[in-house]
């Protein structure tokens, strides 16, 4: 029997974010999807630094959180983020495994399973997404060369199928 926890109203392949260019979840995220509150979660966190190195968690700019609280709101009335007092943190896959054993509920330990699946998820689509792109460009490469000869095909092929001015029919001797 598989532990239970926190079921997000999102997937978390939604709540992965691409944020300095690293993928990250939030920790208002993490922090529901761990089944512990926010405040606890930052708490952990502030009583273990030495766990949670840049590598592993760094926090955002007003700025940044600004962009988030927009793109996350879902209500015309919902004001997330506008009167920020602490701002997030952001946690890579890395850190929120360390997360995870830092606060050491039987909810943390079942969810960071998923937690960690759905960063790979996100890798998987990513590398299948890098990997079109990159036949897509060798085919375009590869018709680009042929586009003349194509090109000389067509006009030899229509000259086939539509017949050339007709040649004047001549009665008599030609010199």
């Amino acid at each position: 029997m598989g532990m239970a926890f926190a079921t997000p109203a999102l997937p978390l392949e939604r709540r992965i974010w691409i944020i300095r260019g690293r993928r990250v979840m939030l920790d208002a995220d993490l922090a529901e999807v761990y089944g512990v509150p926010t405040k606890r979660l930052n708490e952990q966190v502030r009583r273990n630094p030495g766990r949670f190195p840049t590598g592993f968690m760094f926090r955002l700019t007003r700025a940044e959180a600004r962009v988030i609280s927009r793109l996350r709101s879902q209500s015309a009335t919902l004001r997330w983020g506008q009167n920020i007092k602490y701002l997030p943190l952001a946690f890579t896959e890395h850190g929120a495994v360390m997360l995870a054993s830092v606060l050491n509920s039987s909810v943390a330990v079942g969810a960071i399973i998923e937690v960690v699946r759905a960063f790979v998820r996100l890798r998987e689509m990513i590398a299948k997404r890098a990997g079109l792109g990159r036949r897509l460009t060798a085919l375009e490469r590869k018709v680009s060369g042929n586009s003349q000869d194509i090109t000389r095909i067509f006009n030899v092929l229509q000259g086939l199928i539509e017949p050339s001015a007709p040649v004047p029919k001549r009665i008599g001797f030609s010199p």
